[in-house]
């Protein structure tokens, strides 16, 4: 595999290592798992995941292989796009074992991924990294493998970001739970932080603009995104978007409206039912 793959992984994927960590065995130091997606143009992106059960010994590892195959049988059936492409552990290095746990996965897919999550926070802080394996050694005498860091990032789905949002919530309010707010607010959030994060864009231009101390060369990079980033948008003038927004919010207001009639009718009609069968 080419040392400038690339690993994204998706948020429920890291939820399902720490879930898989938390309801570890009380003698296990360390969790492993199968990782489940898609690779594409040197990309490979991690959509799923599942724990293999496993014990770590001085010499040797046994792992639950027929567990395993069983597991990647039904996440299969659910969606046969993704496959495997490589396996996690918790910690935040790479151990003695995980060569012989590489070894497997090198007969499960091609070129497998490592990526390791620090569940113990050291430093205060959840490690995430990925590895690839190469061989190395001398042609005809003692071979071994040698894992190298990869770029690895956290990417999501839409759907994705609205649940993150939701629990960054739980933990500004300190509750476990969080409803779903309705659409309208999340408008208006989504507006809110846009306006904050543009005071904080045009503060720092006024800053540049007013010191003759601040590093050119990265000034000149951070505005030529900036103008990119300005470039990108479409034009609208205020009454366009004024009447793009309120034409949105009365389709919305409809839906909304809709949604609560088709409701009330099902009452009725349940109701009705039941009236009639007395």
């Amino acid at each position: 595999m080419a040392l400038n793959l690339k690993v994204k992984v998706h948020p429920v994927v890291l939820f399902q290592i720490v879930d898989a960590y938390e309801r570890r065995n009380i003698d296990a130091h360390r969790v492993i798992g199968t990782l489940m997606g898609t690779v594409d143009k040197g990309v490979v992106e991690v959509t799923n995941s599942f724990g293999v059960p496993h014990k770590e010994y001085e010499d040797t590892v046994e792992a639950d292989i027929a567990y395993a195959a069983d597991m990647l049988k039904m996440n299969q059936k659910v969606n046969r796009s993704e496959q495997i492409v490589g396996w996690w552990a918790t910690g935040n290095e790479v151990t003695t074992h995980s060569s012989t746990i590489h070894e497997y996965y090198l007969m499960e897919c091609n070129n497998p991924v490592h990526i390791t999550l620090d569940t113990t926070l050291k430093n205060d802080n959840m490690g995430l990294k990925a590895y690839i394996s190469t061989q190395i050694g001398v042609p005809g005498g003692k071979t071994g493998n040698m894992f190298i860091n990869v770029p690895i990032e956290v990417t999501c789905y839409q759907p994705e970001t609205v649940g993150l949002s939701l629990c960054q919530k739980t933990i500004a309010v300190g509750q476990k739970c969080q409803e779903p707010i309705a659409e309208l607010i999340q408008i208006e959030e989504a507006s809110s932080k846009i306006s904050d994060l543009l005071e904080v864009v045009l503060s720092y231009i006024d800053k540049v603009l007013a010191s003759s101390d601040c590093n050119a060369a990265d000034n000149s990079h951070i505005g030529r995104i900036l103008l990119d980033l300005m470039h990108s948008v479409p034009h609208v003038t205020p009454e366009r978007f004024e009447e793009m927004f309120n034409s949105n919010v009365k389709d919305l207001l409809m839906v909304i409206t809709l949604s609560q009639l088709t409701k009330t009718q099902l009452e009725l009609n349940e109701k009705l039912t039941l009236l009639s069968l007395s």
